[in-house]
């Protein structure tokens, strides 16, 4: 599902009695109406910034959602490049060196990057040759809600493995409850575990009340938060071999699954993670790369570009930064 377009311009039509006024009246707003749409105030070397209105304020940050943001960088000689996110981190990922943040702490809807924290909660937990019974009915799932879904049915017999490639890789759904409900017996036990994962890790940003991401209150993450959990996710190899996968086969008589994040195969080096979208959240993604023996990772929330902004900062931060954990 697309999101919508952001931006409609409807300009009046020129009385006959003052055409040439009326023609020029109507494009001066519309030019003061696109350079507020681009530009926060303030002006300087600020991040553009998203109105509240155009991704349905998935900010839970109280006034501080609507303030002009404020870019910070710690590295390299290069301005950062503007981008369309409301929130972003990029962080080295071998020490954990925070290298450029914009609103790194407020709170923002996540949609499907709450997969990350369901993978890590899964593997802490279970085996992933494990066998899970799905109670799952994905037709009936994707009817009620929009889900998108790996496509399972009420009474198949599928590893722990097979339903994380369907979390991570389709984005399903289904695949997060039917996770949830193997791990735990039920969804509102596993997500006690999820919020006892992020608590466990210090992050104060984050809470869940689901294990797949659709729009609900009390759903948020940061930019900090949600990079550092899938920094965690990286350092689990097999969690790291499914992000960077691009379709697999489950042991069923389905088709494959595919990856929908676009950067394998587009961006050098590409590594994974994940991608999310809802209409509250707008598009949000965590992105991995390597290159000259580094591994950058960087997330956006609540953009309408999130593979432009990702790609802009990791081209950013592997041009005009060193090694950050090399020149402490």
């Amino acid at each position: 599902m697309r999101p919508p377009e952001h931006w409609h311009l409807r300009q009046r039509r020129p009385s006959r009695r003052w055409p040439l006024l009326a023609a020029l009246g109507a494009l001066a707003i519309a030019v003061v109406a696109i350079g507020a749409w681009r530009w926060p105030s303030g002006g300087g070397e600020a991040q553009p910034q998203l109105a509240s209105s155009v991704l349905g304020s998935g900010c839970q940050g109280g006034a501080n959602c609507d303030q002009a943001p404020a870019a910070d960088f710690s590295a390299g000689d290069v301005i950062p490049p503007r981008i369309r996110g409301r929130a972003a981190v990029v962080i080295e990922v071998s020490c954990g060196e925070l290298l450029f943040s914009h609103n790194p702490d407020l709170r923002f809807a996540p949609a499907s990057l709450t997969k990350i924290a369901t993978a890590l909660v899964a593997v802490d937990h279970t085996s992933l040759t494990d066998t899970a019974d799905v109670q799952v009915n994905s037709a009936l799932m994707a009817a009620s809600t929009g889900s998108t879904v790996m496509g399972l049915e009420p009474g198949m017999r599928l590893s722990m493995r097979d339903l994380l490639y369907g979390l991570l890789l389709p984005s399903g759904n289904d695949a997060a409850v039917a996770i949830a409900q193997a791990v735990s017996g039920s969804v509102p036990a596993f997500v006690q575990l999820m919020n006892a994962k992020v608590a466990a890790l210090g992050m104060q940003n984050t809470h869940f009340t689901n294990p797949h991401g659709l729009d609900e209150t009390g759903l948020y993450t940061s930019a900090r938060d949600i990079a550092e959990l899938g920094r965690a996710l990286l350092a689990q190899p097999e969690l790291a071999a499914i992000v960077r996968t691009k379709r697999y086969q489950p042991a069923w008589d389905g088709a494959e699954v595919w990856n929908g994040n676009e950067l394998l195969g587009s961006y050098p080096g590409a590594a994974g993670v994940k991608i999310g979208y809802t209409e509250r959240a707008g598009q949000t993604i965590v992105a991995a790369a390597e290159r000259g023996g580094r591994r950058i990772i960087v997330s956006v929330l609540s953009t309408w570009d999130r593979y432009g902004d990702a790609t802009a900062l990791l081209d950013w931060a592997f041009a005009s930064t060193q090694r950050a954990c090399s020149i402490r």
